[in-house]
């Protein structure tokens, strides 16, 4: 078979949502690694906390996609750090800051910048960040002076519906946007998703699309899904999602992205035999 490219969202498709990796998981993708094929960390979350995975999956060569494809990184082991930066992507945040600001006052706000560091109006609650990832708390009006790879607004109070209906509210047409599972928005600059980002690694790798397999759970997949050729959708996941899809598959509980790589790839379904152990190294 020849190399194709993996891209695998972390949050509910590599890793549960209490940062657990299978073994199960682990084994199959580290099966699917040695046999050639580009496995591609595509994640909402930042550099520090992509890495934690990339750790966990013992990757050393390859392209990160983070910051739901603001920032993409090349692994290289010769390196002092053992990456690099390949493509970043920025954008003045400060009238999509205000807006969100006065549609939500009480809100949480977060900007990346473009080396990566984060800056937000307050500590965010525990364990929504990876632990690698540090902050600076900043004035709300500190953040509007930011260029930005990357903004989150997180609402700690109200219902999701209110939520969503405040984003409505906004008039995001200018930038990306993802509403996620808690009360939280993801923004990017425009037509900036993990699949604009995928088609850079593709292009990169030199791997022709009718290769490309996406994995994900969360609306911020929902390019990539579409773009992948064969694209795995979990079982947790919403609706709109899943009509997306090529195949849904199990929950992130049940190994779902294990199970789904073992039959499409033709592996040794011994590989899923010890699903429920847990690995958890790196994370």
């Amino acid at each position: 078979m020849p190399p194709h490219l993996i891209a695998l969202d972390v949050d509910g498709t590599i890793v549960n949502y209490d940062g657990t990796l299978s073994a199960a998981t682990h084994r199959v993708l580290s099966e699917l690694g040695a046999a050639g094929h580009h496995l591609v960390v595509s994640t909402g979350r930042a550099l520090p906390g992509a890495l934690e995975v990339v750790h966990a999956l013992e990757l050393t060569t390859g392209f990160v996609v983070c910051s739901n494809g603001s920032v993409v990184v090349r692994l290289d082991p010769e390196l002092e750090n053992g990456w690099e930066m390949h493509h970043v992507v920025s954008f003045d945040p400060k009238d999509a800051l205000l807006r969100m600001h006065e549609a939500l006052p009480s809100a949480l706000f977060l900007v990346e910048d473009p080396d990566l560091h984060r800056w937000a109006s307050g500590d965010f609650p525990p364990g929504e960040l990876a632990a690698s990832d540090t902050l600076d708390i900043v004035s709300f009006e500190e953040l509007l002076e930011k260029r930005a790879t990357r903004i989150v607004m997180r609402e700690v109070n109200g219902s999701a519906e209110e939520f969503a209906q405040a984003v409505d509210r906004l008039g995001l047409h200018e930038v990306s946007y993802s509403i996620g599972w808690s009360n939280w928005l993801d923004i990017a600059p425009d037509g900036v998703s993990k699949a604009s980002a995928l088609k850079l690694v593709e292009a990169e790798l030199g791997i022709d699309h009718e290769l490309s397999v996406a994995a994900g759970d969360g609306l911020n997949d929902t390019e990539m899904i579409d773009w992948a050729a064969y694209s795995i959708v979990m079982g947790q996941a919403k609706e709109e999602l899943k009509e997306l899809g090529t195949v849904v598959t199990k929950t992130v509980d049940e190994d779902g992205l294990a199970v789904e790589l073992v039959d499409h790839f033709d592996l040794d379904p011994e590989l899923l035999t010890a699903a429920g152990e847990t690995n958890t190294r790196g994370l």
